[in-house]
């Protein structure tokens, strides 16, 4: 039954109705950062210097020892790995007074939560980059970029930029095919990552392979969704991966942390290396960096974690809040790791 006239309706009441913003934000989603957790870290908090010798030894053979023969000298001029402190990132905001005093108290802790977010992907990246010295590779120009990798399909092709790339999805004889390329270096199934991007993750859970309750370990991996173990091997999916650009024109690579096509004439990526994305309007190619590893074959090394700073600015009437990290990265050990290139 109808009401009559002259209510107070939501419409009546319209400037007595407030408009509220709750003290919470709404963000992106934060991509997993997981390389930091999966190396060699050495601790250099507190040490000066801006470079550090590591001794690298090389592993010895037993002799036969013959009757009444002197024993066997080992001579071993141990050579070195050199860890520069060189990357040194900030993230900085100026909080006027006005802003500071009006807004929710949420707004700092979200931005200080972001802070640390936006150094750890810059860690991540780091280590990531690595990848392109695994087996012999070389960062020296953009025609060379992960060509000492494999191709995901067989894991013994080399991944080759030219012609738009040959990049293929990974398959349970190719995994297998990468494993026993650590294997023959020594290194156990049980002691190796596997770092790769959600889009591998979808293909191996297509895989039966990877999905029988034998290779899974209990139940509880399913049910949650983690890809855990398999043949041993830990699996860990990175929104964070590299993403290989192959010019179909210049059979040169760029790589970068976002799927958005170079453009321009002189594209730097994130390796520094220039390669023209202009001349003859080249298809751009995408495939994605799996990484292969074990702990010991990547190094880092922090001499400042991430420490917040704040000072007050009176010619802005407000507060400069910084937050920064100092570390640096290298390769340990050259066939302690291997790529994978696969289709984006």
């Amino acid at each position: 039954m109808p009401l009559g006239t002259n209510n107070t309706t939501v419409t009546v009441a319209d400037k007595w109705i407030p408009a509220q913003w709750e003290d919470e934000a709404i963000a992106t989603y934060k991509g997993k950062t997981v390389m930091a957790n999966l190396v060699k870290k050495m601790p250099v908090k507190g040490k000066k210097g801006d470079t550090f010798y590591l001794p690298k030894p090389a592993r010895g053979e037993a002799s036969v020892k013959a009757a009444g023969s002197q024993v066997t000298l080992i001579a071993d001029t141990a050579g070195e790995v050199i860890l520069t402190i060189d990357k040194h990132y900030e993230y900085s905001k100026l909080y006027e007074d006005v802003a500071d005093i009006q807004a929710l108290n949420g707004m700092k802790p979200f931005y200080t939560d972001d802070a640390g977010y936006a150094l750890a992907k810059r860690i991540d990246r780091e280590l990531h980059k690595l990848g392109a010295l695994a087996q012999g590779g070389s960062i020296a120009g953009a025609t060379n970029l992960y060509e000492t990798g494999v191709i995901g399909g067989d894991g013994s092709t080399a991944f080759s930029g030219a012609s738009s790339g040959n990049g293929t999805a990974l398959t349970d004889a190719g995994f297998r095919k990468m494993i026993q390329t650590l294997e023959d270096q020594d290194i156990s199934s049980d002691m190796q990552n596997f770092v790769i991007p959600p889009v591998e993750a979808n293909v191996m859970r297509s895989i039966a392979r990877f999905t029988e309750q034998a290779f899974r370990g209990e139940g509880n991996a399913l049910r949650t969704g983690r890809l855990g173990n398999v043949y041993g091997v830990e699996i860990f999916i990175s929104s964070l991966c590299p993403w290989i650009h192959c010019n179909s024109i210049t059979n040169t690579q760029s790589v970068t942390f976002t799927s958005t096509a170079p453009t321009g004439a002189s594209f730097v990526d994130d390796f520094g290396l220039t390669v023209d994305w202009n001349t003859s309007s080249p298809t751009d190619t995408k495939y994605r960096a799996c990484l292969l590893f074990h702990k010991d074959a990547m190094l880092l090394g922090e001499q400042m974690g991430m420490r917040v700073q704040q000072q007050y600015k009176q010619e802005y009437l407000g507060y400069l809040v910084t937050a920064d990290c100092l570390f640096g990265t290298t390769e340990l050990r050259d066939y302690g790791s291997i790529v994978a290139v696969v289709p984006a």
